[in-house]
């Protein structure tokens, strides 16, 4: 096999549905492609019953897991088998459930990994229903731009630009630190080095992760604007820079895990308390400037709580909160939540 997509659904079927759609008479376009979705816990009749009224069974497969295993554990069950098969594919394209394929994205996204035997990772170019291009690619997270993101001010903002997560974005394919999980293609040789998705981050982190372990073993990540790929940012998960709602627990905890694994207990330390002074110094000018705050609910206090001055330096892993959610359902003797119907 050439190349697998893997799209991972979780309750946003309407909007998998139109990624399909928008695939269906472009995946033949690559020789030996295929699709695999992984229904990840919310289902999935409606899912393949949409597969097999639109003949996409041919080049499309189903997967369904209960319960939700995040985005790292449900795109590893379907990578795993998949490199395991008689045909591995050579590349792995992971792609969104709340994304539209353009024409000439994945040709892009092939020829460049054929031509570029060094690299193990590359982005497309993400755009908005609008059309206009989404931040991407990026640098990786320090010290210094989780100071910047957290304080917002102009004059720190200018100083600490060589340290900006989001780098100007690049008109031709370029190296770069990371690119984001939307769509990101793998070389099965880097995976077989470096490893699948760290199942501990549950659901964030991971692409950074990803990117940052495959360059110590030697491989490069790029940003490849020739494909493009229509990004409803946000839309699977609920967190977008637009929408202000309390930051879930398990966005901080990969968020530590991350940079204890690959940081270590120091600069971890030195990550949480500039963030925190960030934080504090940011809501102190709202006040004063009688600005309104616009962090997510309860952010500082979260991130307080979250951090290594609170929870100590243990690597741990991320609470899946779908398990504990299956655990009690089963511990009550209730069956799973079906699906919701499409309206």
């Amino acid at each position: 096999m050439k190349l697998l997509v893997v799209i991972l659904n979780y309750r946003v079927t309407e909007l998998t549905i139109d990624c399909l759609r928008s695939l269906a008479g472009r995946i033949v376009r690559v020789p030996g492609a295929r699709v695999a979705v992984c229904e990840n816990g919310s289902g999935g009749e409606r899912l393949q019953a949409e597969i097999d009224r639109n003949g996409w069974g041919g080049w499309c497969s189903l997967t369904p897991v209960y319960p939700n295993l995040g985005f790292t554990g449900g795109n590893n069950v379907v990578i795993r088998a998949a490199l395991a098969s008689a045909d591995p594919p050579e590349y792995v394209l992971l792609l969104n459930s709340d994304t539209l394929v353009h024409d000439g994205a994945l040709e892009a996204l092939v020829e460049f990994m054929d031509a570029h035997p060094r690299v193990g990772i590359a982005g497309s170019q993400l755009v908005n229903p609008d059309d206009s291009i989404q931040a991407s690619p990026f640098r990786f997270h320090g010290i210094a731009s989780q100071f910047d993101a957290a304080i917002r001010f102009a004059l720190v903002h200018r100083l600490l630009a060589r340290w900006w997560v989001v780098a100007p974005t690049p008109t031709r394919a370029s190296a770069c630190d990371w690119v984001s999980g939307a769509s990101m293609i793998l070389r099965r040789t880097m995976l077989g080095e470096i490893g699948l998705l760290d199942e501990g981050l549950y659901t964030y982190y991971d692409d950074i992760d990803l990117c940052q372990r495959a360059l110590r073993a030697g491989w490069e990540t790029w940003y490849v604007p020739q494909s493009r790929i229509t990004h409803l940012e946000g839309a699977a998960t609920g967190i977008v820079h637009r929408v202000v709602k309390r930051r879930p627990a398990y966005w901080f905890q990969a968020r530590r895990r991350f940079f204890l694994r690959n940081h270590g207990a120091l600069y971890t330390a030195l990550v949480d308390l500039a963030t925190l002074l960030g934080l504090v110094i940011y809501r102190f000018r709202c006040l004063v400037l009688r600005k309104p705050d616009t962090d997510p609910p309860r952010f500082l206090a979260d991130a307080f709580r979250h951090s290594v001055f609170v929870t100590g330096f243990r690597v741990r892993e991320v609470e899946n909160p779908a398990l504990k959610e299956a655990a009690a359902s089963s511990a009550a003797g209730a069956a799973p939540v079906p699906e919701e119907k499409a309206g």
